[in-house]
């Protein structure tokens, strides 16, 4: 069985995230969407949120499970029996950051490849971060949310700005 993961902060999961992960899912028998805990960031949302908001975008998918790790992702790919790691690729600034961090990943365990998928062109400069600063704005996110968890986001958004809206 071919296990893939596809790692990232997911805060929150985009449609661009949807559609590389729909698209890895009928590449590889398995693909394991690991939130990663990354120190650098200051999340919106918890781990928890941001597992089970994949979840409820993903529970159409039977071959993606959806799970969360602080280890190194070389070392959680070899604990699950992972050969790759699947990359979302939107511009090319993303290439050289990514074919760094592939080569590292490599060099930690040599049985472990990444591949690299371009978004489709609409979602090409979609990024969370992005969609949190839209969302300030009161715009339409359907465009750039899964429904399912549009809702979740908004009211994050509300709480967190003071209703959302900014003057």
């Amino acid at each position: 069985m071919k296990i893939a993961i596809y790692p990232g902060s997911f805060d929150p999961v985009t449609s661009g995230h949807l559609n590389i992960i729909r698209r890895a899912a009928e590449i590889f028998d398995k693909l394991v969407i690991c939130v990663m805990v990354n120190a650098g960031k200051n999340p919106m949302f918890t781990l928890q949120e941001r597992v089970e908001m994949i979840r409820k975008v993903t529970a159409d998918i039977p071959n993606v499970e959806v799970d969360c790790s602080d280890q190194l992702l070389a070392e959680y790919a070899k604990d699950i029996g992972s050969c790759v790691i699947v990359k979302g690729l939107r511009a090319g600034s993303d290439f050289e950051n990514e074919f760094q961090m592939a080569l590292v990943n490599r060099k930690l365990n040599p049985d472990l490849d990444t591949m690299f998928l371009s978004a489709d062109q609409q979602y090409m400069s979609l990024s969370s971060s992005m969609v949190k600063e839209l969302a300030t704005y009161n715009v339409d996110l359907s465009d750039f949310l899964p429904a399912q968890i549009i809702a979740d986001f908004k009211n994050r958004i509300a709480t967190t700005h003071q209703g959302g809206n900014r003057k």
